[in-house]
C-alpha cells in the first residue's frame, strides 16, 4: 500500500515515463483518482508524445521536444491542484493566482464538471511556451 502524504497525495518514487504516472493514479485515493486519470488522459490525447514524470510526489508533463515542464498535478484534501507554470500567458488564464507571477492554478473539486475543451486549450497553449526546468 502506498503511503499518503498530507492532503491525501500519494507518495510515489521519482521516475520518468508512463509507469510512475500510472502508479500515481492507482495510488490516488477516492474521488481524486478519477479526476487525475481523466486529466492525464486529456493531456495524452492533446499532445501525442508528451513527456511524463513524477517528481516531488506530483505528476509533471512536458512538451515532446522540450526539456522543461508546463504542467503539474497535486492532490489536496478538497481538490486536485492543476498548476500551469506559465499560466499567466494562457488565454484565458486559469482562475487561481500564485505567489509566482507567471504561474496560474486550476482547482478541481469533487463535484466539479471538468471543462474538457478549456483544459485541452490550456494544455495545447502551455505546451508551446518554454517549459519550467526542474
Amino acid at each position: 500500500m502506498t503511503r499518503l502524504l498530507a492532503g491525501g497525495n500519494p507518495q510515489i518514487a521519482k521516475g520518468y515515463g508512463e509507469a510512475p504516472i500510472q502508479a500515481y493514479i492507482a495510488a490516488t485515493p477516492g474521488w481524486k483518482q478519477a479526476i487525475v486519470a481523466r486529466l492525464d488522459a486529456l493531456v495524452t490525447q492533446a499532445l501525442p508524445g508528451v513527456r511524463k514524470a513524477v517528481k516531488w510526489n506530483s505528476p509533471l508533463y512536458g512538451a515532446p521536444d522540450e526539456e522543461g515542464w508546463f504542467l503539474s498535478l497535486h492532490g489536496y484534501d478538497r481538490y486536485v491542484k492543476v498548476a500551469f507554470f506559465r499560466g499567466a500567458l494562457l488565454e484565458p488564464p486559469p482562475p487561481v493566482g500564485s505567489k509566482t507571477p507567471s504561474a496560474r492554478y486550476w482547482h478541481v473539486h469533487e463535484n466539479d464538471v471538468i471543462d474538457e475543451a478549456q483544459f485541452t486549450a490550456w494544455v495545447t497553449q502551455a505546451a508551446k511556451l518554454p517549459g519550467e526546468r526542474m
